[in-house]
Formats: structure tokens, sequence, C-alpha cells
């Protein structure tokens, strides 16, 4: 049965897909912004702070030791006591310069006297230094400063003027008088390798600012500016960020948020800048969240698929139920009325003759009176298998209430109709029907009519009842053929309207 619906199985299986797909979708993205708000609180409260500690404990081994250094020379005795003999063996300077140098692996050990204004290296007296030479300015600096050290970023004299991170120390004689300035230098390159290892390994963005707001240091980052206060997004903060010295902040550039944690090393004089692209580190719950969705669609279409199979079989069960009688399996009368509107519209279209059968079980009662109803159940189940045996594939068998039987035959006259009604009369006759080990023996009375082309369905269907009365009137067991009518009695059908499907 066609045409026949319980329910629009196409709008339950969209709201339902819209349904899945809007639970998960927002399941979904509801988990991922918990994540992210998480991960942004935990790189705030907790890793970046940890990993700026880190990083400022690998600094003190790694940029502040120079300092120690430093300092250590500024305050050696041996030093000190050279420069009060007056600095009369130049080879003792070069040598204890030189051990300070290789001992401690620095890339240049010096000293400059105040007195004679020698600069000493470890291979000796490099020259002597002049208020009037640029490259000296340092030196002069040094000398009237308050602080007792400053890191300075200077080419380097005694190594063909390689950019070097200078650690200069004041140098006073045991009476704290200004003798001169000492210390030890590193390459700029080798720091910036050690910052550029740094953030392979915190995979944080790693840089030095001094009190000027400059960037004085940093690893392997193209594109850095110098000046922060022209850098995107930063420049804003910069003067709040070397007032308070410390602390965390956030901005945003070029449609990426930033988390920087900030600290002052006092032992450098710069700031230390650990900085985190908020992007890089939801990258792996973005991935999630993809893979997620992706899911969400796989598992929205398998129940969709499913859910749509089991409609299918539902509306296929409930379509039978509707249209099929439970007991026989036969068609039943509202399935007859689709069925009979279908062949009237064919019929319009191509004009083909059929008739129906209408046939009664003789003397059912008695069965049911002696043997009971549940025997007379099975009896006409098994007479509609007989009945169906006998028909052809285009023929149709309904059950029409009862013990009564409607057979509509396709392509039938009324006189091949009554021999096929004949025939089945005969064959009914001759089959027993075995309900619990008894042979139970049926007859039935048929009436037959064929539909003259203009008639309605139920004159028809009562022309083949009067005929079945005759039947059983003249005996039973027996086939009776309907008059044709009388046309000038016959309703004459409305013509089909379009769009009736008739």
């Amino acid at each position: 049965m066609h045409g026949f619906r319980i329910f629009d199985r196409r709008s339950l299986l969209l709201l339902l897909s819209l349904l899945l797909s809007a639970g998960f979708f927002a399941t979904t993205l509801f988990g991922y912004f918990v994540s992210k708000q998480a991960i942004r609180d935990a790189i705030v409260g907790q890793d970046l702070p940890l990993t700026a500690s880190n990083i400022y404990s690998e600094i003190q081994k790694d940029l502040v030791r120079p300092v120690l250094i430093s300092s250590t020379m500024a305050h050696d005795t041996f030093l000190r006591d050279w420069v009060v003999k007056r600095e009369s063996r130049v080879a003792e300077m070069a040598h204890y310069l030189r051990e300070i140098k290789e001992r401690h692996g620095a890339f240049s050990s010096f000293f400059v006297s105040d007195k004679s204004a020698i600069y000493y290296t470890g291979e000796g007296v490099l020259k002597r230094v002049s208020a009037t030479d640029p490259l000296d300015a340092w030196y002069f600096r040094v000398r009237d400063m308050k602080p007792d050290y400053e890191i300075n970023v200077d080419p380097d004299l005694a190594n063909a003027n390689a950019l070097t991170i200078f650690i200069n120390y004041r140098v006073f004689d045991f009476s704290g008088n200004y003798i001169g300035a000492t210390g030890i230098g590193l390459t700029v390159d080798a720091v910036r390798r050690l910052i550029t290892d740094y953030q392979r390994r915190f995979q944080r963005t790693i840089y030095f600012v001094d009190a000027q707001g400059q960037v004085v240091l940093f690893g392997n980052q193209s594109g850095r500016a110098r000046d922060l206060r022209s850098a995107p997004g930063l420049g804003a903060l910069v003067e709040r960020i070397l007032r308070e010295k410390a602390g965390t902040y956030q901005y945003s550039a070029n449609g990426d948020n930033h988390i920087l944690n900030v600290n002052y090393l006092p032992e450098l004089k710069w700031y230390l800048f650990v900085e985190q692209n908020e992007a890089t580190a939801l990258a792996g719950i973005r991935r999630t969240l993809y893979i997620n969705l992706a899911i969400s669609l796989v598992v929205t279409l398998v129940v969709l698929l499913l859910t749509h199979f089991v409609l299918s079989r539902y509306q296929h069960r409930i379509e039978e139920m509707a249209s099929t009688d439970n007991l026989t399996g036969l068609l039943n009368r509202h399935a007859f009325d689709i069925l009979i509107g279908k062949l009237l519209a064919d019929y319009r279209r191509a004009p083909k003759p059929f008739a129906i059968l209408l046939a009664d079980i003789d003397h059912f009662k008695q069965i049911n009176d002696r043997h009971g109803h549940l025997v007379g159940d099975q009896v006409l189940k098994g007479l509609a298998g007989v009945l169906l045996g006998g028909l052809r594939q285009s023929d149709i068998a309904v059950r029409w209430g009862g013990e009564e039987f409607l057979l509509l035959l396709n392509g039938c006259d009324h006189t091949e109709a009554q021999r096929v009604a004949e025939n089945l009369r005969q064959r009914i006759e001759t089959t027993p029907i075995e309900v619990d080990g008894l042979d139970i023996v049926v007859t039935i009375s048929v009436g037959v009519s064929q539909y003259d082309g203009v008639e309605l369905p139920d004159q028809m269907v009562n022309r083949a009842d009067t005929a079945l009365y005759a039947a059983k009137k003249g005996g039973r067991n027996r086939v009776e053929v309907a008059a044709q009518p009388d046309l000038a009695q016959v309703a004459v059908p409305p013509a089909p309207t379009p769009g009736s499907g008739i």
C-alpha cells in the first residue's frame, strides 16, 4: 500500500537531526569554552609565573653568575694590591685575567686602571683609554656612576669588536678610593642562544627590556620592536609595566591575545618578559573541538540512519496494520477504498473491464456453534489461503466483514469472472480445512458483478451483494451473476478534479 502515511518521516528526521546537532554543538562548545577559560586561568595564575620563575633561576645561573664573578674580581685582594703596588708587573695581571676568563668560560675579562688609564686583558696591555675616544665613553660613564656595576652591550676591542655584554664593576682600594673598573664579557650571540634555548624548553617568548622600555636581548624572534612603546597592543602598557616592575598583563595584537608575565631582575637591572600567545596554548583544545565536532557529526548521521531504518520499518508495519486484516492477512475495506479509487482512475485513462466477486461462507454460524469461535477463526484464515491460491497476481482479495470476502478481478468481464468464481467455489468445496486435527468442509456462495463504466463503487458492490443473496436463496454453494444496471438509475460519478489523484 502506497500513499498512506501515519506521520511525516522527513519532518521527524529533520527535527531529530536539528535537535541532535544543536545538542552536540552546544555541549561541545560549552566544553570548549570551559576548557579554554580553565587553560587561560592556569596560564595566568600558575603556568606563566612558574615558567618565569624557572627562567629566572636559569638566568641566575647563566647571566647573573657573570655579575657575581665581576663582583668577586672587584673585591679581589690580589687585584687591589697589584694596583696599589703601582701596576709594576703586567704579566701578573694578564695571567690573573686569563685565568678568570678560562676558569669561568667568559668571552673576555678586563681591568682598566684609573691612575694609568691602561686597559688590561688576558693578553696584556690593550690600550690607554681616552675621554676623547667615543669607544672609551663607557669607562668614564662607569667611573662617574653611583651604582657599583652596570651591564652594557658594546663592541669588544680585544675581540675584533664582537658585540658583547659587559658587566662593568667599579673597583675601590682598601681606603674606599676609586681605582678602576673590572669585569667580564659574554657575546650577545651566546646569550641569544641561551634565550632561544629557554624559549624552546619552556614554549614561551622571552626577552629582556631595560629601564627605558628598550628591548636589549631577545632570542630568535623576527620583527621584534626595539622600543616597546611602538609595539602594537603592548605599547599602551609599557609605562605601567616599568612602574610596577612585576605582574601579569594581557594585550591583543594582530588578532591574537597575548598573556605577559614581567619580573624585574635587580642583578641585571633589566626586566624579564615572558610571553604566551593564547592561540598557541589553545591549539590543543581547538584540535579537540574539531575532533569532537566531527565525532558529533558522525554520531548524528549514524543515529539518523538508524532512526530512518527503524521508522521505515515502523511505517511499513503501521501501513500493513492499517490496510490488512489481522486474522486472515488479507486487505481490509479501508485498503479496498484506496485501491478501487486507483482502479477507477486507470479505467478512465484506458478502459479495461474489471469485476468483483462477493463470497460468503455457507452456514458459518453452525461451524462457530459446533466447534467454537477459535475454530471458526482458523476456518476463516484457512479459507483466505485457499482464495489467494486460486487468484492471479493482479487480483486482490479483501476481507469484507465477518465471513464475507470480496475479490477484485482486474481485466475480467462478467463471463471470465463467473468462470473464476466457479473454480474457486469448487476448489473450496473439495479442499477441507484442517483445524486441530479436524477436517472441516466448507462451501461458499458467490455474487458476481462487472463494472459498467459509470456507476459508483458502492453500486457495483451492491449489485454483487444482490447476486450473493440470490445464490444463497437459490440453495447456497453456487455462483450468481448480477444483471447489468439500468443506466437511467445509475448515479454518474463526478469527473475527477485536478490534483485529486483519480
